[in-house]
C-alpha cells in the first residue's frame, strides 16, 4: 500500500482543516516545497496535494505554488481541487504532474470525467466526498443525494481506474479512518481504492493495508507528530509482505 503525505493549500499556504470547515484552516507548515522536500526525504514515492481555493472556487487558484514544489522534488505528485474541465487537466499533465484529481465534476458533469479518462486512463482519479454516507461537491460545501456506493460503481463504468474516498466526519480529527465504508466500498468496485482522512497512528496503517487497499492519506498526524512517515512506510511494506507470505 502506498501512503501519501498531504499538502493541503488555502491562500498560498499549508493549512488542514477539521471535517472539511474551511473557516478551521490553521497553517501547519512554512514552507510547501520544503515540506516535500522533506516527505521525500522520509522515503515517500507520491505527493498527495489540494488546492482548497480552488475546490471551492471551481478553478485553479493555487497552481503556481503546487508547480513550484513540482520542479524542486522528485516525488510523484496528484492534485486536486478545481479540475473541472480538461484545460485544467491538460495544464496540471503538461506540466509533470502525475495524477489529476476530480471530485465535483463527477455528480456535475460526468460526461467530463468519461472523456478524461478515456484520453487518460492511467493519470485520472475521482475523489468521493462523503458526509452520512452522501457525496458532497464544491469543496464539500454542497452535499447531494447521491449514495457514495452508487458514485463509485457509475465512476468504475465509465472507466475510473483510482478512487480516493473520504468520510468528511473523521477529515482532520484523528480519530481513525471508517474502515466499514472503505471495506464496503473495496468489496463493491474493482478501482484501487486510496483512503483520505482519520489516519492518526501506525496501526490505522497497519489496518488500512490490511484491507489490501492501493493507498492512504495522512496529512494532520504527520503534522503533528503523531504518525511517523518513515514508520508508516515501513509499516504497509511489513504488512504486505506478511499478507503476501500467507497466501
Amino acid at each position: 500500500m502506498i501512503v501519501l503525505p498531504a499538502i493541503d493549500l488555502k491562500d498560498g499556504t499549508c493549512v488542514r482543516l477539521y471535517k472539511g470547515d474551511y473557516s478551521t484552516a490553521h497553517k501547519v507548515a512554512e514552507s510547501a516545497v520544503e515540506t516535500a522536500r522533506k516527505f521525500q526525504e522520509d522515503g515517500a514515492e507520491w505527493l498527495h496535494m489540494v488546492d482548497l481555493d480552488g475546490a471551492k472556487d471551481g478553478k485553479r487558484v493555487n497552481s503556481d505554488v503546487i508547480l513550484e514544489v513540482r520542479q524542486n522534488c522528485d516525488l510523484k505528485i496528484e492534485v486536486g481541487g478545481g479540475i473541472r474541465d480538461m484545460e485544467a487537466v491538460e495544464f496540471y499533465l503538461q506540466h509533470g504532474i502525475d495524477r489529476v484529481i476530480l471530485g465535483s465534476a463527477a455528480i456535475r458533469d460526468p460526461d467530463f470525467v468519461k472523456a478524461a479518462v478515456k484520453k487518460y486512463p492511467d493519470q485520472v482519479a475521482v475523489s468521493i466526498d462523503a458526509r452520512n454516507g452522501m457525496v458532497s461537491a464544491d469543496g464539500w460545501t454542497d452535499t447531494s443525494e447521491v449514495n457514495y456506493i452508487e458514485l463509485a460503481r457509475k465512476m468504475e463504468d465509465i472507466g475510473v481506474k483510482y478512487l480516493i474516498f473520504t468520510d468528511i466526519s473523521k477529515d482532520g480529527m484523528l480519530s481513525g479512518p471508517n474502515m466499514t465504508m472503505l471495506d464496503e466500498l473495496k468489496s463493491s468496485v474493482k478501482c484501487h481504492i486510496i483512503a483520505s482522512g482519520g489516519v492518526a497512528n501506525l496501526m490505522d496503517v497497519v489496518n488500512l493495508t490490511a484491507l489490501n487497499l492501493y493507498g492512504a492519506i495522512s496529512g494532520k498526524a504527520i503534522y503533528t507528530g503523531g504518525l511517523d512517515l518513515k514508520q508508516a512506510l515501513a509499516a504497509a511494506n511489513a504488512v504486505e509482505i506478511a499478507v503476501a507470505e500467507e497466501q
